[in-house]
């Protein structure tokens, strides 16, 4: 799990918040609840942003009088640095998001300690937002499982994916921790061994609103759902290149509405020869990348004159 990789001093756990990217998506169909289900194999990777816990041992906060009102406990509770540029407003940070669900969750469980000490949060962000890799959905599955742990709340894994859902809907993966199967609107994950890979990735600087991504009359929302089994017997056919019944139904819709996330998928598709993978889009954009064979992948020589000639910030990474 995320949560092993830490580096930690007397008084600071430092965490990778890593992305992940999909190397398809599919919409099987819209729910009762207005959400879509979802089918998706997601990736983690050994890049990302860095959060920074630092227990306050000064102070402790009685939280008796705060057990209806996870909301101001949380303020007690939760310093945050380095979002300022994210959201103006704390309550409207996912690192917050999190914390305070995490709260609410104990509260309504009456396993919340009677007393706990309030934690400084530093965020180091290199993910850009908007991009599809994760990056706000990361950071809160990365508070979470460090809070449980410095606040000794001892929720189960599958305990905090459910809340975590309720944050937002990458978050499970990033709290489940590996490679996964993905389904419902992300939250139902099998875990799946997928072989070491390296990848070119690139991250444009665009950004189209989700949610007229979702309304968009030319998405396909109709795809017939895969088994699991399926999914996995076929990884052949998503892993390295993308056959015919794979693909990203965002990406018709953002190329066409994102003249950088096109000239950002074609400069990597004109690159898939020489890497033997199959360039596509990851989750609904904007970020692309490009699979890298392994007779690829140790020409550090090729692959930085492939960043250095990019349209856009580009970047090879590894596999988690």
């Amino acid at each position: 799990m995320i949560e092993n990789i830490a580096e930690a001093s007397d008084s600071t756990v430092t965490r990778l918040s890593p992305a992940k990217i999909n190397l398809f998506l599919h919409i099987t169909g819209k729910r009762a609840d207005g959400y879509h289900n979802l089918q998706t194999v997601f990736r983690l990777l050994d890049w990302g942003d860095y959060l920074y816990f630092s227990l306050m041992d000064d102070s402790l906060v009685p939280t008796a009088d705060n057990k209806a009102d996870a909301n101001t406990l949380c303020h007690q509770l939760l310093v945050l640095a380095g979002a300022e540029a994210i959201t103006t407003d704390i309550e409207d940070n996912l690192i917050f998001k999190a914390a305070r669900a995490l709260l609410a969750f104990a509260i309504e469980s009456n396993k919340l300690p009677s007393q706990l000490v309030p934690v400084h949060v530093t965020l180091d962000k290199h993910l850009p937002m908007g991009a599809g890799l994760g990056g706000g959905s990361s950071n809160a599955a990365t508070t979470m499982l460090v809070l449980n742990e410095l606040w000794q709340l001892n929720f189960t894994r599958d305990a905090l994916i459910k809340i975590g859902a309720k944050v937002g809907a990458d978050v499970p993966i990033f709290i489940f921790g590996q490679d996964a199967i993905a389904m419902g609107i992300g939250e139902e994950l099998t875990g799946i061994n997928l072989p070491d890979q390296q990848y070119l990735v690139l991250t444009p600087e665009a950004h189209v609103n989700t949610a007229k991504l979702f309304a968009h009359p030319k998405l396909q929302r109709d795809i017939a759902p895969l088994s699991i089994d399926t999914i996995k017997n076929q990884s052949n056919d998503y892993v390295q290149n993308l056959n015919t019944l794979y693909h990203n139904v965002f990406t018709p819709v953002v190329t066409s509405l994102a003249p950088a996330v096109a000239e950002a998928l074609d400069y990597l598709k004109g690159l898939e020869s020489q890497a033997l993978g199959t360039a596509r889009m990851t989750g609904s954009g904007s970020a692309v990348f490009l699979p890298l064979d392994a007779s690829i992948s140790s020409n550090k020589k090729l692959l930085a004159k492939w960043v250095e000639e990019a349209p856009c910030a580009g970047y090879v990474v590894g596999s988690f």
